[in-house]
């Protein structure tokens, strides 16, 4: 865990995001965020078989599950779920066992930024229709469930964070 400007701990936070996030952490340098995933207490405690690798793995996955709520709620976003991975003060709020939120305390800025986790072009119609299926997902629909399934059998690609500029344009 390293520290902050204002000497604040940090830790990997994987935030939620759409390609529009990307272009207003471009144009501004930072973006406001209110939650993202990170390994936490309560997810070391519900996996207590797994390595760190595997943890944050469990917080990536959770990020881009989060992705699709926000790709529903922005119909005229490009249909790519989208994790920013940073290293950000963040805190965590006691949530149940094995959650990954946490709240994170500040704006996170283009420097914070460790890696960018985009969907690539063959993922498109099944974010899409993950996009539409989330809320009944949740709600238990087994047809829903199968159409987020069918994103999440896509491996988000990775970039670097001086390729920000491309991934947007």
């Amino acid at each position: 865990m390293g520290y902050g400007a204002d000497m604040s701990p940090t830790m990997r936070v994987y935030v939620p995001a759409t390609v529009a996030t990307l272009a207003r952490l471009r144009e501004v340098g930072e973006i406001a965020a209110a939650h993202g995933h990170a390994v936490t207490p309560a997810l070391r405690e519900w996996y207590t078989d797994a390595d760190a690798e595997e943890l944050a793995y469990v917080a990536y996955t959770r990020a881009a599950q989060d992705a699709l709520r926000l790709l529903r709620a922005d119909p005229a976003a490009p249909r790519r779920r989208v994790v920013i991975a940073a290293d950000l003060p963040a805190q965590y709020a006691g949530e149940p066992l094995g959650s990954s939120t946490v709240r994170l305390a500040a704006p996170m800025s283009r420097a914070a930024v460790a890696a960018i986790h985009l969907d690539g072009a063959g993922a498109v119609a099944d974010v899409a229709a993950a996009a539409e299926a989330v809320a009944a997902a949740e709600q238990g629909d087994l047809d829903a469930q199968l159409a987020v399934s069918g994103a999440e059998e896509h491996e988000l690609e990775w970039y670097d964070p001086s390729e920000l500029d491309q991934l947007v344009d």
